[in-house]
């Protein structure tokens, strides 16, 4: 174990060695990496901000049961067991045609239009109320138990009340799914940047290379520093890359606070937490190492 230790950080610095040689080219190659990174890394910032707002607007989405206006009030209240078969998990309420009608008449402007017309036209109805769902094919599932109530005997119309929510789910997704294909063609980008810059040390330490082959190092004891390199490159774009996403989201929230405010809102964008930080940091240094890893083994083999 600590022959595997000393060779490791033996690697580490040979390295920093290496990175000290040409601080400049390094510095430039972080730059490019991580602006790279940086739209994927603010994307991600993004959907986790909405993420939970969107959770919040999806709570309990609504249908409205209207039954047939000569409809019997004991037929009414009979409907609600079947109504619970259909949606066991729902949270059923049953809206009599006399508190549907106090309700509007307690709008402004419709008291006297509705005294007009003599008797009650409102229909005896159900609210049912829905657990919530996260994405559009649960959110078609709506669609489906709205089908089977417009079945149900007595029934005049089922009124779906969650449109917009399955649209803003499906919006989610599509924006995953974009950030998605941002994020692997901008990977496929850093592993380039990489691969291209341990190409270029590779070809400036071609003799020392050579020199060291005939003293009688091993592949995994040369590759070693160059593994170390393409990932230090990789872990330090990242950090400029979150850096750069946190010092975006000031400006950003003053311009979000004005337009929160005229819908009495305080939402505020905020950093990821440190896992997410963590795994995006990991993730940066992985690309790094991929990238050095594709370029020893095509160029340094040809040392062989």
């Amino acid at each position: 174990m600590s022959t595997w230790l000393r060779h490791h950080l033996f690697a580490l610095g040979a390295a920093l060695v290496h990175v000290r040689r040409a601080p400049g080219s390094f510095l430039f190659n972080i730059l490019v990496v991580a602006i790279a990174l940086a739209l994927p890394f603010m994307g991600v910032t993004l959907l986790d901000n909405v993420r939970p707002m969107s959770e919040q607007m999806a709570v309990e989405p609504e249908l409205s049961v209207f039954l047939k206006a000569d409809a019997a009030r004991e037929q009414a209240s009979g409907l609600a067991s079947p109504l619970r078969s259909i949606a066991p998990q729902a949270k059923i309420i049953f809206v009599p045609r006399e508190k549907a009608l106090e309700q509007l008449n307690a709008k402004n402007g419709l008291s006297d239009v509705l005294a007009t017309l003599g008797e009650n036209p409102l229909p005896d109805s159900y609210v049912i109320k829905l657990n919530a769902f996260q994405n559009a094919s649960e959110g078609g599932q709506i669609d489906a138990i709205a089908d089977q109530m417009r079945a149900l005997p007595g029934v005049e119309s089922v009124q779906v009340d969650s449109a917009w929510v399955k649209r803003l789910a499906a919006l989610l997704g599509v924006l995953r799914l974009a950030l998605l294909l941002l994020a692997a063609t901008l990977g496929t980008v850093v592993v380039a940047v990489v691969f291209n810059t341990i190409r270029l040390q590779v070809m400036t330490q071609r003799e020392e290379i050579l020199v060291s082959k005939l003293i009688g190092a091993t592949d995994s004891f040369i590759h070693r520093p160059f593994y170390y390199t393409g990932a230090l490159l990789g872990l330090c774009a990242g950090g400029v890359a979150l850096g750069a996403v946190a010092l975006a989201l000031q400006p950003l929230n003053r311009a979000i606070a004005e337009f929160a405010r005229l819908y009495a809102s305080e939402f505020q964008l905020v950093p990821l937490d440190p896992l997410a930080v963590g795994g995006l940091l990991a993730l940066s240094a992985s690309l790094g190492l991929i990238g050095a890893l594709l370029s020893v083994q095509r160029h340094l083999s040809r040392l062989n």
